[in-house]
């Protein structure tokens, strides 16, 4: 079962530190010429996320099976691969292993 998400942050000029879910999950967020982005990783577990805007996440290193709302069932992603969640949405994922990422917010 999912988890939903909390999120607890430490900002500095150039980044945002984001942890989540009892620090399983730690991202940091930054902006530059791409525009709004976090790159993060994610331990082995089952968790929750909403979204205040699209999302395209990059499996960096790792895996994620991703259960998104128009899924008719989870679909995995590994290194290289890369998925969208519109804004607004709530998706689960479920991690098997360490798995690194970027996020990039639009």
């Amino acid at each position: 079962m999912a988890t939903i998400q909390t999120r607890h942050s430490v900002e500095a000029p150039l980044m945002q530190l984001n942890r989540y879910f009892d620090d399983q999950v730690l991202s940091l967020g930054f902006d530059n010429s791409n525009g709004e982005s976090s790159v993060g990783v994610m331990a082995p577990g089952s968790y929750e996320f909403s979204t205040s805007k699209n999302e395209r996440m990059v499996v960096i290193s790792g895996a994620l099976v991703v259960q998104r709302h128009d899924d008719p069932e989870p679909l995995l992603y590994s290194d290289g691969e890369e998925f969208h969640v519109p804004a607004d949405q709530t998706f689960a994922v479920e991690v098997t292993e360490p798995t690194a990422y970027l996020c990039e917010y639009s």
